[in-house]
């Protein structure tokens, strides 16, 4: 079984998801040391819920991040 694929009893899954954080009105926040906070939050939260950061792009008026979840858990659980 390939490494990019996981596996349950009786099924095999990759589950990602592509989520976009925008602040009210798009305004330019996350900049200087709101972005390295917002990327230690978000490895923070990945580590408590088990799941995979694959990739997390922050900009002034919004940030994008890529996870890998187990099948388990919800999307709302995050």
């Amino acid at each position: 079984m390939s490494a990019q694929y996981r596996q349950n009893s009786n099924i095999v899954y990759s589950c990602k998801y592509h989520v976009v954080w925008c602040p009210k009105y798009r305004r330019s926040v996350l900049v200087r040391g709101v972005e390295c906070r917002l990327k230690d939050i978000l490895a923070e939260v990945a580590r408590d819920c088990e799941a995979e950061i694959i990739e997390v792009e922050v900009m002034p008026d919004h940030a994008i991040c890529l996870l890998k979840l187990i099948l388990n858990l919800e999307y709302t659980g995050l």
